[in-house]
């Protein structure tokens, strides 16, 4: 998701404060939300996938391989 996008959440929904939405407005921002959730998720989920745990035994346990690279939620 680029700046311009997440600016134009942030108009959108300041004018919808201000003086409310037209149709086509709302339908633009559920759509901007619904990118910028999705981003968010993947963003996490490539996080969370490259975390590695030092076991008590020593052993490292890679969270990516064992819970990790799963599709959607």
């Amino acid at each position: 998701m680029d700046k311009k996008s997440i600016a134009r959440i942030n108009e959108l929904y300041h004018k919808s404060k201000e003086e409310g939405l037209t149709e086509a407005e709302l339908k633009e921002q559920q759509i901007l939300r619904k990118e910028y959730v999705d981003s968010f998720k993947r963003s996490l989920r490539g996080q969370l996938n490259n975390i590695s745990i030092r076991e008590a035994d020593g052993s490292i346990t890679d969270l990516g391989e064992k819970f990790g690279n799963k599709t959607g939620n």
